[in-house]
């Protein structure tokens, strides 16, 4: 007997998208053959990277990164659109792994992202993958929009956080697999706190600016009280209760063989630094699925 196929939908979530990494993993292990991608954001760069057969590569690169080395990759601007210009990032990676054509990837590949002002989506499937990828992860009030052309994008998983429909019927495996990095506090995995080293802590001005941007980090040492939220909060705080809700639609409407979540409160949406953790989270979060799947639980 052959391989099953999956056609893998990997959702929007920031530094939680490492998390996919692992899921990725576990679904190879046990046998399974991933015959086509629908990404929006983080599940974007992830599914893209994969797609280009150097997900080990990328995987070695993230895990070796701490905090200081993620601060190194913010290419901080003042511009009212975005705080990281994202060039520095995505340059580092070309370095890593080389710009390519979609249509050219060894595994069929979407990603999703929305064309501004007009507020339309927009399916990349041809074009450079970093182009794509780069539209899809302009998470608003972080990295600035992206421009392709004469167009602007910005964060796909602002219309589609879970992109299943964007994938051809011609081009569907025999089991539809997906990763909700929005997921409640229900499915929060603990994780033994590690002491960092000292040559680890960041500098003085890396640490006001992480006060500055707080919300895009967990502060794991304190415990959380509730304060008056500001402007710019309450309109955070509310694009991510609206898009949890839309997450919990959109997979209510799909038929999904396969589906693990990742707790919105695991990693902020900057805190790359624990990749390694959220990559075997997902790794086990998926190796669980898969057994139950197995075991028609």
């Amino acid at each position: 007997m052959g391989k099953k196929t999956v056609s893998l939908v990997l959702s929007s979530g920031g530094a939680r998208g490492m998390a996919h990494i692992g899921a990725i993993e576990a679904l190879e292990e046990a046998g399974y053959e991933i015959v086509s991608i629908a990404g929006c954001s983080a599940g974007a760069l992830v599914g893209g990277i994969y797609a280009t057969g150097n997900l080990p590569k990328f995987k070695e690169w993230i895990c070796n990164l701490d905090k200081v080395d993620v601060f190194s990759l913010m290419d901080f601007t003042f511009s009212s659109r975005g705080f990281i210009k994202g060039e520095k990032v995505f340059g580092e990676l070309k370095k890593l792994i080389e710009d390519c054509q979609i249509e050219n990837l060894k595994v069929p590949f979407y990603c999703t992202a929305v064309e501004i002002p007009n507020g339309k989506e927009k399916v990349f499937h041809s074009g450079s993958l970093y182009e794509a990828i780069r539209a899809s992860v302009s998470i608003p009030s972080v990295l600035t929009p992206a421009k392709i052309g004469k167009h602007e994008y910005i964060d796909g998983g602002i219309l589609n956080p879970i992109p299943f429909d964007i994938i051809p019927k011609k081009e569907l495996g025999e089991i539809m697999v997906a990763v909700d990095l929005n997921g409640s506090l229900d499915a929060l995995v603990k994780v033994k706190k590690v002491k960092e080293k000292e040559a680890l802590q960041l500098p003085s001005w890396m640490k006001e600016y992480k006060q500055k941007v707080s919300k895009y980090f967990k502060d794991e040492g304190k415990e959380e009280k509730h304060k008056g939220m500001g402007f710019v909060d309450l309109l955070n705080y509310s694009f991510d209760l609206l898009q949890d809700k839309l997450s919990d639609l959109v997979i209510a409407k799909h038929e999904v063989d396969i589906l693990i979540e990742i707790a919105r409160d695991q990693a902020g949406t900057l805190e790359f630094e624990k990749a390694p953790e959220l990559i075997q989270i997902g790794k086990d979060k998926m190796k669980q699925a898969i057994e139950a799947f197995e075991h028609g639980n």
